[in-house]
């Protein structure tokens, strides 16, 4: 029984340390997670595009290949 009170109280102070922690982060303001989410989601469709389109190159070379 003492071991599962140790353990109880060993996880109320980890807890207690989270909380500690969450009140050191740095927070975005509305503007700069939207700038932020603006870039990725930028960069993932250019990149989508661009895999896209080396896609359609390699299988249009590999379709010449095979039909000579």
């Amino acid at each position: 029984m003492d071991f599962i009170k140790q353990m109880f109280a060993k996880f109320i102070a980890y807890l207690k340390d989270v909380l500690v922690e969450f009140k050191k982060i740095s927070w975005p303001d509305r503007r700069e997670l939207i700038d932020s989410s603006s870039v990725v989601i930028t960069f993932i469709v250019i990149l989508a595009i661009t895999v896209a389109a080396f896609d359609k190159v390699i299988l249009w070379v590999l379709k010449m290949l095979h039909n000579a």
